[in-house]
């Protein structure tokens, strides 16, 4: 019999952020004006353990960003670190994100903060908030991305039983401080129901695998309105050819 996952979702909501999403593929076309990408986060943003020789969500958006979009200029920093929590983050913002002088700070974070269940909530909430302030007090778009789900089955997520409602606050801060939301919590709801299915895109009970990090990108260019194809896990076995190459 097929064991299905729990299905509560982030809140859904309209697009408040539809500004700040304008602004920021305003941004993306004027490709002469170069930008600085910092991707933050725990763990599932460092990419570390789980991975193998894939390519972590970071990097993932950096090739897309970097060659597809023509942005060949652009910085895209990724500052995650495993086993970080907001207070972690807010405590080290300074070193990991305002002095790279960034143009677009995007934060995954809550994973680890659930762990500390229905007391946590309202510190995260706090935090949360603070962290969306001190991005925008450094002149950059800041964007939220809700988290993976959990295989619960697996004891090693028994800690996170609280994930669903972190995620509840992850989508109502951004709701309400309009910051562009990369909604994967539904996502995975959506198209992982049961657990054979969340599996496949899970290296162990909470960190995703390739397959997890290549939905996470498709999530961030779809929210962003830009058409992404993940790329084969298999490795390239010839460059694509350089569409300004000259040719003799």
């Amino acid at each position: 019999m097929t064991t299905t996952v729990n299905s509560t979702s982030a809140v859904d909501a309209p697009t408040p952020w539809s500004g700040d999403l304008e602004l920021l593929r305003a941004k993306i076309a004027d490709v002469e004006t170069p930008m600085i990408w910092v991707i933050t986060g725990d763990s599932i943003t460092h990419g570390a353990k789980w991975l193998g020789l894939e390519r972590s969500y970071p990097e993932l958006i950096q090739e897309h960003i970097r060659w597809p979009l023509g942005r060949r200029r652009d910085f895209v920093i990724n500052t995650g670190i495993s086993g970080e929590r907001t207070g972690g983050l807010l405590a080290d913002f300074d070193w990991r994100v305002s002095r790279l002088n960034p143009n677009v700070v995007s934060i995954m974070i809550g994973m680890n903060d659930a762990v500390a269940g229905p007391d946590g909530r309202k510190p995260f909430e706090i935090n949360l908030r603070e962290m969306v302030r001190r991005v925008r007090a450094t002149g950059a778009i800041p964007m939220l991305h809700s988290t993976n789900s959990v295989d619960k089955e697996n004891p090693g997520s028994v800690s996170r039983y609280d994930l669903a409602a972190y995620n509840q606050i992850i989508t109502q801060v951004a709701q309400s401080t309009a910051t562009i939301l990369i909604d994967h919590w539904s996502r995975w709801h959506q198209e992982r129901p049961t657990l054979p299915l969340l599996r496949e895109w899970l290296g162990e009970s909470i960190h995703p695998n390739g397959a997890g990090h290549r939905a996470f990108a498709q999530e961030f260019f779809r929210t962003l309105s830009y058409d992404y194809t993940p790329p084969s896990p298999s490795p390239r076995m010839s460059a694509p050819e350089d569409p300004d190459a000259e040719t003799n």
